[in-house]
């Protein structure tokens, strides 16, 4: 039998994952049977119904149309005052604890009344042991009837974010009895609160605390906090009320009233020293107090104590030893001389407090962890030392201590209390007599017993207390035990525990609306529960899951994801593919001569119809080919290009561009609709083999345009062959031994036939070239002797006599398609030292003479 429980070991397994049974007694009609499942549940949580499960797990499901809960009321002044008389510590066995009075403190609680009343909030600092709380207590006595919902006291130990505070405020002032509210309608609930909030060890500041302020508008804050503590932004409009130590005369005042007799000159010489060296720290006076008190005893200074003569089988020395006033060191630091002075019961709850991290038990759970029946009176004389200060509902080590008696050796035993006090909790909180309430007000020591225990009193701790915080609607609790439980069952290899702990995390995140995290949790158990063959448990899991879906399908529908519109029904429908047209040259300003002897034809008068078609026909023709040229893309129409002039180069000079897509299926996909829009390299074709496509039929009259300035083009052509053979023939220096090469291109151009009109300029010879280089339509093929390749083509007009040459034959093209150069070269060797050539075309800068 383990000596903390006070029971047999068939109370601490628990049957079949159900809660521990409670002591066998006969059962009685009407009555449940004590091996039952302890402790089911059913809560409200938001829009949901929770049963809270201990066995399989617990249960959601939509709350049914018809059974909303109504809205809550608010408590009135006698529930307030039993709701505020249950949130203090409970009062102690044995005698009555001195009361201390508040010393010089009647400036401070008057100013803060008075900010209180005007409906400010203020920021109380002062450092541990400044008598932050005793001051809290006086200024709520004053309160009480500023505001129409009273004073609420809160904790803000270990609380980093503002939610639990706010669940626990509106706990306190709106009747709601297992119902935890959604966060909306938490935050409509709490709006409506005007009251006094008392909020004690604040740990929390910055933005956080802004959102707890910002949630209640009209209540009034005292927040009591240590420098250390983060400070408030500097939006928060917060008074800041710092609280110092005290004065030489108020600390000796301090000390006579906790020994409760005058102060000799010795003593007061020494409380002199220690106010100076504490810098007045209520705390300390209080433990220089009960330092006080034990010499006393030990001294025998009762006079009743001295008339008595000692008896030969008392433990008391015959001879007193007279004890002297401690060291200015122990009266700084008094905690192990204190702890040394005390009760043994008391010495071993100070242990089980460091290995709980300053957390002390409830007084009633002392005689089944220590061992003595009389244990629970050792909280009393710890408070009475100054070694303990009251949290909330609850006591805790003062500050200092735990560290000043873990220096000592109080911490050498840690980890053996922790799992004695873990196996006690496992026990205590799936008792079926225990209310849920009362666990959550052990939470704090509960949960540092459950991470100083080993894996497997862990797990059992952690399996029996997590639906008691569900139950108590203590939720960080209960999400700490489960994710501390979850942990330490997989260490332990407990695959069904560990189902089980995943199960209610996601229970507790669909609750809360975290749709990504329970669908995590409920997977996971899902797929350990499997495992096992678990049928209940896998059939609650899927109901849950179900739900998780629901609520993403819900959340989808409200807010659907960014998608790119369908085109307008009137827009013009893209392009598959870029068309392959003739781009124009951009016009430019003439700067020199030669440029604007070029330039002058095009702007005068020509009584050639050949001349005046191609210039009618240079606009149209050009703003044909920059819309073909264009990609339309929806809804952004093509802009219309500017009627510019261009030259009879321009028109033969073909760019293809390489398609900006060719996907023959509509784009699904966002990146689809991206890359067919904006290519990542449109990087144009080689002019070599440009890709065959389909151009669309242009009009009548372009088309007739069209034509006229590609039949003036030949025109052209065929004077600059004449012009080039007469230079070529005429030359006195032929090549010596070199080949002759004939190039005679054919060029087919679509009807009618037009001849020379004899006022159009010749073109003049082109320039030299090397002769393996490839000729381009249009253009000649052959290095013209006595050129210079190096020598820059002359734009002046050519006076070349008009009907030079015969006029050139141009048959008509069926399909209407563009002209299509074809270049045949013929090299024959020959000894002769004569070159022939015949050009297509000749370049528009080349001279007309050979001077």
């Amino acid at each position: 039998m383990d000596r903390t429980q006070g029971r047999t070991e068939q109370h601490e397994q628990p049957t079949g994952g159900s809660a521990p049974a409670a002591p066998t007694a006969p059962a009685t009609p009407g009555t449940p049977a004590a091996a039952g499942p302890a402790r089911v549940v059913s809560l409200t949580a938001g829009g949901f119904a929770l049963t809270v499960n201990p066995v399989d797990g617990s249960e959601i499901e939509p709350l049914r149309p018809g059974t909303e809960p109504a809205l809550p009321a608010k408590r009135d002044a006698a529930a307030r005052a039993a709701r505020t008389a249950a949130a203090r510590p409970p009062a102690l066995p044995g005698p009555a604890a001195l009361v201390r009075p508040l010393q010089a403190r009647e400036e401070e609680r008057e100013r803060l009344v008075r900010l209180l009343g005007r409906g400010r909030s203020v920021r109380l600092t002062g450092p541990s042991g400044s008598g932050r709380s005793a001051l809290l207590d006086a200024v709520a006595d004053r309160c009480a009837g500023l505001a129409p919902d009273g004073v609420v006291r809160l904790s803000g130990f270990g609380q980093q974010q503002p939610g639990e505070l706010l669940h626990a405020l509106y706990a306190t002032v709106y009747e709601a009895e297992r119902e935890r509210p959604g966060r909306i309608e938490l935050l409509a609930r709490v709006r409506e609160i005007g009251a006094v909030v008392l909020l004690d060890d604040l740990e929390m500041g910055g933005t956080a605390l802004d959102e707890l302020m910002r949630a209640t508008p009209e209540c009034a804050y005292l927040l009591a906090a240590t420098p250390d503590t983060r400070a408030p932004s500097d939006d928060s409009h917060i008074e800041e009320v710092f609280l110092g130590g005290l004065g030489k005369a108020d600390c000796l005042e301090l000390l006579e009233a906790g020994v409760g007799r005058p102060l000799t000159d010795e003593e007061s010489a020494w409380a002199g020293d220690l106010r100076f060296a504490s810098e007045g720290l209520p705390l300390r006076f209080v433990q220089a107090a009960a330092l006080l008190r034990q010499r006393d005893e030990l001294n025998h200074s009762d006079e009743d104590d001295e008339e008595e003569e000692p008896g030969v089988f008392e433990e008391r020395p015959r001879d007193a030893v007279h004890v002297p006033l401690p060291t200015l060191a122990e009266g700084a630091a008094p905690a192990e001389l204190l702890a040394s002075r005390v009760s043994e019961s008391a010495r071993a709850a100070l242990r089980i407090a460091c290995a709980l991290g300053g957390e002390l038990p409830h007084h009633a759970h002392l005689p089944a962890l220590v061992g003595d029946t009389h244990a629970d009176t050792a909280v009393a004389e710890l408070l009475a030392c100054g070694l303990l200060t009251p949290v909330g509902t609850r006591y805790r080590l003062a500050a200092g201590v735990a560290r000043q008696l873990e220096e000592v050796g109080y911490g050498d035993t840690a980890s053996e209390e922790a799992r004695t006090a873990a196996r006690h909790y496992a026990w205590w909180t799936g008792h079926a007599s225990v209310v849920p309430e009362r666990v959550a007000a052990e939470a704090d020591a509960v949960l540092a017993a459950l991470a100083g225990a080993d894996v497997v009193a862990a797990v059992l701790l952690a399996r029996t207390a997590a639906p008691a915080f569900a139950a108590s609607l203590h939720w960080e609790a209960w999400e700490r035990v489960l994710r501390s439980g979850a942990e330490a069952a997989r260490k332990a290899g407990e695959v069904a525990e560990q189902a089980y702990f995943h199960h209610e995390l996601g229970v507790l995140a669909l609750c809360e609306e975290r749709l990504d995290r329970a669908r995590a949790e409920l997977e996971t158990s899902i797929g350990l529960r499997g495992a096992l063959a678990d049928k209940r448990g896998t059939v609650a899991g899927r109901r849950a899951l179900a739900l998780v879906v629901d609520r993403e399908t819900a959340g989808a529908a409200v807010s659907p994801p960014l998608r790119l519109e369908a085109p307008a029904p009137g827009a013009p429908a893209a392009a598959p593919e870029a068309v392959t047209v003739a781009t124009p040259t951009t016009p430019t300003t003439p700067t020199t001569p030669a440029e604007r002897g070029a330039a002058a034809p095009r702007v005068a008068p020509s009584p050639s119809p050949a001349s005046s078609a191609s210039s009618t026909a240079s606009a149209p023709d050009s703003r044909a080919a920059s819309e073909a040229s264009t990609t339309r893309v929806p809804p952004v129409a093509p802009a219309a290009a500017p009627a510019v002039a261009v030259s009879a180069e321009a028109v033969t000079r073909m760019t293809p561009v390489v398609p900006v897509t060719a996907r023959s299926e509509t784009p699904t996909t966002l990146s689809e609709v991206f890359e067919d829009a904006f290519p990542l390299d449109p990087k144009p074709a080689p002019p070599t083999a440009p890709r065959p496509t389909a151009a669309p039929a242009p009009a009548p009259g372009r088309r007739r345009l069209v034509l006229l300035a590609g039949a003036g083009a030949l025109a052209v052509v065929a004077l600059g062959t004449v012009v080039s053979l007469a230079l070529s023939s005429s030359d006195s220096g032929p090549p010596a031994q070199g080949p002759a090469v004939t190039s005679t291109p054919t060029v087919t151009a679509p009807d009618p036939t037009v001849a020379n009109s004899g006022n159009d300029p010749a073109p003049e010879p082109p320039v030299s070239a090397p002769p393996t280089a490839t000729p381009e339509p249009g253009q000649s093929a052959a290095p013209t002797p006595g050129r210079s390749p190096v020598r820059t083509p002359s734009r002046r007009p050519s006076s070349t006599p008009p009907n030079s040459a015969p006029p050139t034959a141009v048959s008509p093209s069926p399909t209407g398609a563009q002209p299509t150069p074809t270049v045949t070269e013929t090299v024959t060797p020959s000894p002769s030292a004569t070159t022939t050539q015949t050009g297509t075309t000749t370049p528009a800068g080349s001279p007309a003479t050979g001077g």
